[in-house]
């Protein structure tokens, strides 16, 4: 279990600057791809010339798999709801930067949010699942 461990917060701090995480929607695998994380949701920007997620569609589900920026190790996972939405401007520069040295070449623009899921706290309130990085205990592929 994750216990007391606040997820947003985790998120925020896994993704502040932007961040790569694994999308897999429904009866697909997974994709690496660039997303923006900004008010409480992941935003990936797809299309001809830009990253592609086959099979991402708008109110479709989908498992995130987040990394750790710091040691690269799987974080956590959450699974989502994808929604197709026009950025407003500040998401619309959120993901520009997000580009870095690149002109943005998107077509479509989906925000991920967290979809409720399990019972107990707000970590599975927000449909996480814990992982070893998360639950404080050191196992035996850490020691």
């Amino acid at each position: 279990m994750v216990g007391s461990v606040d997820t947003t917060r985790t998120l925020d701090l896994a993704l502040r600057k932007g961040g790569a995480v694994w999308v897999a929607p429904a009866n697909r695998p997974a994709r690496l791809v660039w997303t923006v994380w900004r008010a409480g949701a992941l935003w990936v920007a797809v299309g001809p010339g830009e990253q592609q997620v086959p099979g991402l569609t708008d109110d479709g589900v989908c498992q995130v798999t987040v990394r750790s920026p710091s040691t690269r190790s799987h974080l956590l996972e959450l699974r989502a709801r994808a929604r197709l939405v026009t950025p407003d401007e500040d998401a619309l520069a959120a993901l520009t930067a997000a580009r870095r040295n690149r002109q943005p070449a998107w077509s479509e623009v989906y925000r991920l949010v967290p979809e409720p899921g399990g019972t107990g706290g707000a970590e599975e309130a927000l449909g996480v699942r814990a992982t070893p990085a998360l639950d404080g205990q050191v196992h035996p592929r850490q020691a």
